[in-house]
C-alpha cells in the first residue's frame, strides 16, 4: 500500500462512491460542448493542467478549426502554434494529427460513426495510434464515446492503494478489473467515480496527503 496514507482505510468500492458523491454530489465532467473537443483535451491534457488545455481549445475554437476536417488540412507547425499553451507542444500536435488522421481515415472525421464500433475493438484501434495510451484511449472511450470503460490515472491509484485496495504499483489492467468486476457496465456512474477520484486527488489526497479533513475519513 501507499506508504504516505495518514490513516488508510479498508473501504470497499461502493463505500469510497458513495461517500465521494454523498459529499461532493455529481461532477458533470468532461468538461467540453462535443465528443470531438473531449477527445481533443483527452489528448492535449497529457503532461499539463486543464487550464492550459482549455487556453489550446479556445484556439482552435476561435480560429475556427475545432473539427476534425479543418485540423487535418492544418500544417503540423500551425497546429502546434495554436495549441502551444497545453504545453509540449510539438509532440502533442504529432500526437493530435496522428488521432486526426485515424479518424479521417477510418470514420470520416464523424465521432457520431466512431461510437457505432465495438468497445474492445475501438480500445485496440485508439492504442494503435501514435500517442495515445490506455488512459487517454479509455477517456476518449467513456467521455467522449459513452462506452463502459473505467479511466484508471495517477489519482485513482493514489486513493486506492491509500485505503486498502490494492497496491500502487499494481498495474493498469488490474485496477480496472476491480472496478469492472465490482459494478455492471455503467457509464454514467464509471463517468461520476472516476471524475469523483480525480476531484479528492487533487483536493485532499495529495502526494503529502491531508487526512484528517478527507471526506473518506469521516
Amino acid at each position: 500500500m501507499d506508504k504516505k496514507a495518514c490513516h488508510p482505510q479498508d473501504l470497499s468500492l461502493k463505500e469510497i462512491y458513495d461517500k465521494l458523491y454523498s459529499f461532493y454530489g455529481p461532477q458533470y465532467w468532461w468538461p467540453g460542448e462535443t465528443s470531438f473537443e473531449i477527445s481533443v483535451g483527452a489528448i492535449l491534457t497529457q503532461n499539463t493542467n486543464w487550464i492550459n488545455v482549455e487556453k489550446a481549445i479556445d484556439n482552435l475554437r476561435s480560429n475556427g478549426v475545432l473539427n476534425a476536417k479543418a485540423i487535418h488540412e492544418l500544417y503540423l507547425t500551425e497546429l502546434a502554434s495554436l495549441i502551444r499553451p497545453s504545453g509540449y507542444y510539438n509532440l502533442k500536435a504529432k500526437r493530435l494529427m496522428a488521432f486526426i488522421d485515424f479518424l479521417m481515415d477510418n470514420y470520416g472525421g464523424s465521432m457520431a460513426r466512431m461510437r457505432k464500433g465495438e468497445t474492445e475493438a475501438l480500445r485496440k484501434e485508439l492504442l494503435a495510434v501514435n500517442g495515445i495510451g490506455q488512459e487517454t484511449a479509455d477517456s476518449i472511450l467513456l467521455y467522449a464515446l459513452d462506452k463502459p470503460v473505467f479511466v484508471i490515472d495517477a489519482y485513482t491509484r493514489r486513493v486506492l492503494s491509500r485505503h486498502g485496495s490494492m497496491e500502487i504499483a499494481a498495474s493498469y489492467q488490474a485496477y480496472q478489473k476491480i472496478f469492472h468486476r465490482a459494478f455492471a457496465e455503467d457509464v454514467r456512474l464509471f463517468n461520476e467515480y472516476h471524475a469523483l477520484l480525480v476531484r479528492l486527488g487533487k483536493d485532499y489526497c495529495r502526494p503529502r496527503p491531508r487526512c484528517p479533513e478527507c471526506p473518506l475519513a469521516k
